[in-house]
């Protein structure tokens, strides 16, 4: 059976340089899904033209858009790309370019120019849960993270605050503070507790 070999990461995106090329759909898609995990994301978008939606979007959010075409330059002091254009060449290049400089780079659409990918995400507050498919059904990961937004109670937020608060107020040393962590959130496990 193949199996998922990806490791989830949460990218602290505010703190970190990341750049856009592409200024279409896609560009938007992918600039959307960013900022609707991480709205305070360092992007700059590259692209000859922007959508509108696009430019609406990055003054909101008051991201830096550039005029132009993808220069090589442009990858300086980045962290992480994101390359969106209609020409498969340019996409390729940035690829390339990307990994002599050992940024990650996603390639849009082209699973093997990818070090990572997007996947569905499901956010509750302080809780945030990535969804993979390995690359291989965006769709089915569009029907987890709806099925997990449905089941995932509002409230979340309030009991992982109150664990946060509880785990403070240990005592003890670092496995008995585990061990007394685990002993309360066993529960959820339990059938007789989700009934």
């Amino acid at each position: 059976m193949e199996k998922n070999e990806l490791y989830p990461i949460f990218l602290k995106l505010h703190q970190l340089n990341v750049l856009i090329v592409g200024g279409g759909n896609v560009g938007l898609e992918k600039l959307s899904f960013l900022l609707k995990s991480s709205p305070n994301a360092n992007v700059e978008v590259v692209a000859p033209k922007f959508l509108p939606e696009l430019e609406a979007l990055a003054k909101t959010h008051q991201l830096k858009l550039t005029k132009g075409k993808f220069k090589k330059k442009l990858l300086k002091k980045r962290h992480m790309v994101i390359a969106c254009t209609d020409d498969l060449i340019v996409n390729k290049r940035i690829y390339e370019l990307s990994r002599k400089k050992y940024l990650i780079c996603n390639i849009a659409d082209t699973p093997d120019l990818c070090d990572y990918y997007l996947g569905g995400i499901v956010t509750k507050g302080n809780v945030k849960i990535a969804i993979s498919t390995n690359g291989k059904s965006p769709t089915t990961a569009k029907r987890l993270r709806e099925f997990f937004e449905e089941v995932i109670p509002e409230d979340i937020n309030k009991m992982v605050q109150n664990l946060n608060e509880y785990r403070k107020n240990l005592k003890g040393n670092f496995e008995d503070k585990v061990q007394k962590m685990n002993e309360i959130t066993a529960l959820w496990k339990s059938k007789e507790h989700r009934e």
